[in-house]
């Protein structure tokens, strides 16, 4: 019988976490490899076995991974940097490329095109000598088999690998294709002798961004070598987050089994539905990064259109992307106004299973009637409800309009300079400090009510008190109060404003083990009270040195949201400006002259299809500038963004007019840097120089190289010293030695 339905990929952190609490205990040596092993294999056993329960034809297997899916193809191509071959066992040099070691510095991550999840990107150069292992995948295909489930095998593409990859000397990565290629078609010869039929799903994402003429005719002329393998290999080519009209138009007469299109991010796919030539089309109806149930009708009217220009029966129902971008289940989550109008993955999977019975008309029943009956009426209530609208808040919109901050740029840092009178290459952090077990477990006790507020208070106060006290010894020159008040630096504010809504248990992975649980946007937006001015204000009040107001930007709480979508991106973001931008007039009221507004996502949230993005820019630009737009010249704006080219968007970031920007360098040296002084960039740059996500402590030595290299590229009057991101999930121990550490190379280069 052949599939109706498929998933193009699955959730693997696990219902409760347990892939994270299996991970971290195995890194702190708590648990056995055997131990991470056993935690794995019933994670892909249960989740296989809730895909085959509710009736999902096609089921992926190597969606799974320790880390992450394109370091798990680095180590099936062999592509294994120069400084981890001497790391002779296989899991040791995995995590080490992942989260470095005591002599490697990690491999860089960065996002996975405009999502929150990070990839490790791949290092290329002549020197390596691509070889197959696919023992991971034949592994967990054989899994799957003894489990009576029918497995398609999820691979990234070459073209997509090769293309998010960077290359010594910023060589051409695709001058790599023909040895990848060649150890692909290993693959697909060994992955054939597993089945009578056996179906793999490449994922070539990049054939959304725009891709070049070059880029077409690569995958063509590689999709036509891999058809021609092995008869029995069904491929799936795959894309998602846009429309890939280019590609399936190029290849019309290419034999691939299938094709998978994503319909709800890429609606100009169905463009492309005449190309198919015969081919399956796995229709991708389903949304995969949002948590919003499915307008079935909608769905249902869509099908229907795609059918007038394909036969039917080769459609498949499929999610638009990976589950990997939503939470596992809503069966955790406690009762309230806001869950029926919600669908994570597992509710996801029923979707796609019941708009394959409506559409195909097979095995309906009264109960499939009724299901869709029920979802008419919950889409219904969701538009009308009266939890949605703000009057109050539409109407200040309306009227309000984007201010231009007191002063130029260089008018502002000379009055800063001078009212700060801080010393040369000032030392600072992006935020928090290392969340310990019992700040987690204060917050935690709070929400229960099993603590007073007084109780509370007094154990937050303690922190900060103990946090300025380890700056001040330390020597940082601009402190922060830590944060132990905050969960996730974009729910903590979510949960003070209206138009919110928190789940439970909505856990997404971020990278390995690192888990957020993302707000829900679900109606308008407003700031009811302070947020963040009472903790800040305590913290100034214990220190005489300068303490930054901490908030996270309106685009970054937009991008890393689940987003309303009854209304534009940018009037949402705009509604989240105008609540920042009360903060920061009371933030500055209070006497806070340095406030830091984080926009970690912006890049992330960029349109893959270049003619969208001067609409993003001009609206991402103007409520960032909306969001500031109260604060005075005196008053020294920081802005913090993270793992992101800047290439092309440097004049972008200019015109959002930040005094301060922190950027991530510890990873990727001076290369973003360069792109800065080579735009001419004026004000001020903290490169990061201590990598976050390693446990490594880097020495003075190291710390001094670093800081030379970035003066190197820009003068010292420009730099500011800082880690790469916040060190909430960093330990004590490894905190305090690397700031120490990190202070003593300024001071050193201060005084030569």
């Amino acid at each position: 019988m052949e599939p109706k339905t498929l998933i193009t990929g699955f959730p693997r952190i696990g219902e409760k976490r347990e892939l994270k609490k299996a991970l971290e205990s195995f890194w702190s040596g708590k648990s056995s490899i055997e131990e991470l092993e056993k935690t794995s294999a019933n994670l892909r056993k249960k989740h296989w076995q809730i895909q085959q329960s509710k009736g999902i034809d096609l089921i992926s297997c190597n969606d799974f991974s320790w880390y992450d899916n394109m370091l798990d193809t680095i180590v099936m191509l062999n592509a294994i940097p120069r400084r981890f071959q001497s790391i002779s066992d296989k899991i040791n040099r995995y995590f080490a490329m992942a989260r470095g070691s005591k002599d490697a510095v990690a491999m860089e991550m960065t996002k996975w095109f405009n999502t929150n999840y990070h990839y490790i990107v791949p290092e290329l150069s002549n020197k390596i000598r691509f070889s197959l292992d696919a023992s991971k995948i034949i592994k967990e295909y054989e899994e799957a088999k003894a489990l009576g489930i029918s497995p398609k095998i999820n691979l990234i593409g070459p073209l997509t690998f090769l293309g998010l990859s960077k290359t010594e000397n910023g060589d051409d990565p695709y001058n790599h294709l023909g040895a990848v290629t060649t150890v692909y078609k290993e693959l697909l010869e060994k992955v054939s002798e597993l089945d009578e039929t056996v179906y793999v799903q490449l994922d070539e994402p990049m054939m959304v961004k725009d891709p070049s003429q070059k880029q077409l005719e690569l995958l063509k002329e590689t999709l036509d070598c891999f058809a021609a393998v092995a008869g029995n290999v069904r491929i799936i080519l795959t894309t998602y987050f846009e429309h890939s009209v280019e590609a399936v138009t190029l290849l019309t007469n290419t034999p691939l089994w299938g094709i998978g299109l994503d319909f709800v991010h890429g609606p100009d796919n169905i463009k492309a539905i005449n190309s198919l030539n015969g081919k399956k089309l796995i229709a991708g109806v389903v949304d995969g990064r949002n948590i919003w149930i499915n307008n079935l009708e909608q769905s249902l009217e869509l099908l229907n259109k795609i059918a007038e220009k394909t036969d039917r029966r080769n459609i498949i129902i499929s999610s638009s992307c990976s589950l990997l971008h939503v939470p596992f289940g809503l069966e955790n989550e406690p009762d309230n106004s806001v869950n029926n109008w919600m669908s994570f993955a597992k509710e996801k999977v029923e979707e796609t299973v019941l708009l394959s019975r409506l559409f195909n008309n097979s095995k309906q029943t009264e109960n499939d009637q009724s299901l869709l009956e029920q979802n008419r009426a919950t889409i219904i209530e969701k538009e009308t409800s009266p939890l949605v609208v703000n009057n109050e808040v539409l109407e200040r919109q309306k009227i309000s309009k984007t201010n231009q901050r007191e002063g130029s740029s260089d008018e502002r840092l000379m009055l800063q300079k001078n009212t700060f009178k801080l010393p040369p290459l000032p030392t600072t952090t992006i935020g928090s400090f290392p969340q310990t077990q019992e700040i987690r477990r204060l917050r935690r006790n709070f929400k229960k009510f099993e603590i007073t507020s007084e109780q509370y208070e007094e154990g937050i106060k303690k922190y900060i008190d103990e946090c300025i006290s380890e700056q001040e010894e330390i020597g940082l020159d601009v402190l922060v109060h830590g944060e132990p008040e905050r969960n996730d630096m974009v729910e903590y504010f979510g949960e003070m404003l209206e138009g919110f809504h928190f789940t439970t248990n909505g856990w997404v992975q971020s990278y390995g083990s690192r888990c957020v649980k993302p707000p829900i946007i679900y109606g308008d937006v407003s700031r009811p009270n302070p947020m963040t001015v009472k903790w800040i204000t305590y913290a100034q009040s214990k220190t005489k040195k300068i303490m930054k107001g901490m908030l996270t930007g309106p685009v970054t709480i937009l991008n890393w949201s689940f987003v309303r979508v009854d209304k534009p991106r940018s009037e949402v973001s705009k509604q989240i400006a105008l609540a920042l931008s009360d903060e920061i007039r009371d933030l500055q009221t209070a006497g806070i002259k340095i406030i830091q507004v984080d926009e970690a996502a912006f890049k992330e949230g960029y349109p893959l299809r270049k003619m969208n993005i001067a609409d993003y820019e001009t609206w991402a630009v103007e409520n960032f500038r909306l969001a500031v737009s109260q604060a005075e010249k005196g008053t020294q704006i920081h802005t913090h963004m993270c793992y992101s080219n800047f290439k092309d968007i440097v004049d972008t970031l200019e015109s959002m007019d930040a005094d301060v920007i922190t950027i991530e360098t510890a990873r990727s040296g001076n290369s973003l840097l360069k792109i800065f002084k080579e735009s001419g960039y004026k004000n001020e740059i903290g490169p990061g120089v201590y990598d976050i996500h390693s446990p490594r402590i880097p020495s003075v030595q190291e710390f001094s190289d670093q800081i030379v290299s970035r003066m190197e590229v820009l003068p010292m009057e420009q730099l500011w010293i800082n880690p790469d991101c916040g060190l909430k999930t960093r330990k004590w121990e490894e905190v305090k030695p690397t700031l120490t550490n990190m202070v003593k190379a300024v001071q050193e280069i201060r005084s030569a």
